[in-house]
């Protein structure tokens, strides 16, 4: 199993090949591009093997390069002769065990890096061809591909803005017997905490159980560099923290100067935007997923279509979700299987 180190030695090797050219003039791809790119299921395979390995086809297992490529094994690509092991491009990534195409693996990860809001299940089967529960499995592997996309592993050095959202259904849309008590606005909800880095445009969030200063500032200490400039509004959650102003929200105040938090806000916007007109429930128990899908495409859209899609194969090395691990319990609640 590969380490995130070695996945951000192969994401600085793509990033290194690949110049960002901005949002506004990144470049994208149509369908008739990637039937021609892509003609057979081998030219796909072959794609992501140089993603992966680039020229030289190294062992997961013990990384040795003196591999044997011109193997007869039905679902095996290479044999190493150093450890003996046989091995393909799936091996020890998010897509071992997979019974899909690697073609059908390129296309679904095109269809979710080129929807703007992201695309849910119901939609990405009938444009597969493939069964809903197939298609609601592989959505949430690439979703855990997107974990640490480009700037998740980094701290971020600031300016940053902090702030936390509430993600769940309005009780007013509930049926009564569902309808928790009334409260703070956040009843019912579940919290996730963000940091926007200014300089980079990156965006960092995490689902948490609560907003308590412990919650917040931990997040915020473990991703934000200590001396960085942090914005946030005039929660106590934030009090205490180092080279820290605030705008008062409950005062009307959104800008200050440099103070504010627009562009954390803005994500949270976006984040809420697609949970509504795409995915339409995002469960407590997979919300996380989601929230890193989020925080990947954002991280990555300045990017052209077909450099997102390398970055996103290369992050699915060392990284596994099984069947069975979606959808045991983790003590929140699933809902109905549906995005």
């Amino acid at each position: 199993m590969l380490t995130s180190f070695v996945v951000v030695i192969i994401l600085q090797k793509i990033t290194k090949e690949i110049k960002m050219p901005g949002q506004d003039q990144r470049k994208g791809i149509t369908l008739f591009d990637l039937q021609r790119k892509f003609p057979t299921d081998e030219e796909a395979r072959k794609w992501v093997a140089g993603i992966r390995w680039g020229d030289k086809v190294q062992c997961p297992k013990c990384s040795s390069e003196n591999i044997q490529t011109d193997v007869a094994h039905k679902t095996m690509d290479y044999r190493c002769r150093s450890c003996r092991k046989w091995f393909s491009v799936r091996t020890g990534t998010i897509m071992e065990n997979s019974r899909l195409p690697i073609l059908h693996w390129v296309y679904a990860v095109y269809i979710q890096t080129s929807s703007l809001k992201g695309m849910a299940s119901m939609k990405l089967y009938r444009e597969l061809g493939i069964t809903q529960k197939t298609a609601w499995f592989l959505s949430h592997r690439i979703r855990q591909a997107y974990q640490d996309s480009l700037g998740g592993l980094e701290i971020f050095v600031g300016p940053i803005e902090a702030d936390e959202t509430y993600m769940g259904g309005l009780e007013k849309n509930k049926h009564n017997k569902d309808k928790l008590k009334k409260g703070r606005g956040a009843v019912g909800k579940t919290a996730i905490v963000g940091v926007k880095d200014r300089e980079t445009k990156k965006v960092k969030a995490r689902v948490v159980i609560d907003t308590s200063k412990l919650t917040l500032q931990g997040f915020i200490n473990e991703n934000v560099d200590e001396d960085a400039k942090k914005y946030t509004d005039e929660s106590t959650s934030y009090k205490g923290l180092t080279n820290h102003s605030t705008v008062n929200h409950s005062a009307k105040e959104f800008v200050d100067g440099m103070v504010h938090t627009n562009g954390i806000e803005s994500f949270w916007s976006m984040l809420k935007r697609s949970h509504k007109g795409t995915f339409h429930k995002m469960s407590p128990k997979h919300l996380q997923r989601y929230v890193d899908e989020f925080v990947g495409r954002h991280n990555l859209r300045p990017f052209d279509t077909e450099d997102m899609m390398k970055m996103l194969f290369a992050q699915m090395s060392g990284k596994k979700l099984t069947y069975e691990d979606l959808i045991k319990s983790n003590g929140l609640n699933s809902g109905a299987r549906g995005s």
